[in-house]
């Protein structure tokens, strides 16, 4: 049963994880990308490790070094996507034709680099306070 297991663990994982690079040669640009590699990446290493967890199972230290990797990939993969996609896109890098909505685009100020929470006023609309 326990082989059973593994086995399918590995299975999903490697899977996962051929999904992630059939995504960075597939999909049409650098977020759609990351996109494919993050969420995939992390799943299938998740599995693999999971799978080498039950099969050291007697061995509790590496039980929880594997679950620790586990949480650790889980954790700072999506974030680490998330601050590369965001430089990538505060520096300039082109996006895919197709895209429907930027959301950032209207809140992001070009001159001084600061994104709002909420749309940002235009020139005409914002005035700056008044000195006395």
């Amino acid at each position: 049963m326990t082989d059973f297991i593994i086995s399918i663990l590995v299975l999903l994982g490697s899977f996962l994880m051929l999904l992630a690079a059939i995504g960075i040669n597939r999909m049409p640009d650098l977020l759609t990308r990351m996109h494919a590699t993050t969420k995939a990446g992390a799943l299938g290493v998740g599995l693999m490790v999971t799978a080498f967890a039950v099969v050291n199972w007697g061995d509790v230290a590496f039980v929880v070094r594997a679950f620790a990797v586990v949480i650790f990939v889980i954790l700072t993969a999506p974030i680490a996507a998330h601050v590369l996609a965001r430089a990538s896109y505060f520096v300039g890098v082109p996006q895919w034709d197709g895209v429907v909505k930027d959301v950032i685009k209207e809140r992001y100020n070009l001159e001084t680099h600061e994104l709002a929470s909420r749309h940002m006023p235009s020139k005409e609309e914002f005035e700056p306070p008044q000195k006395d």
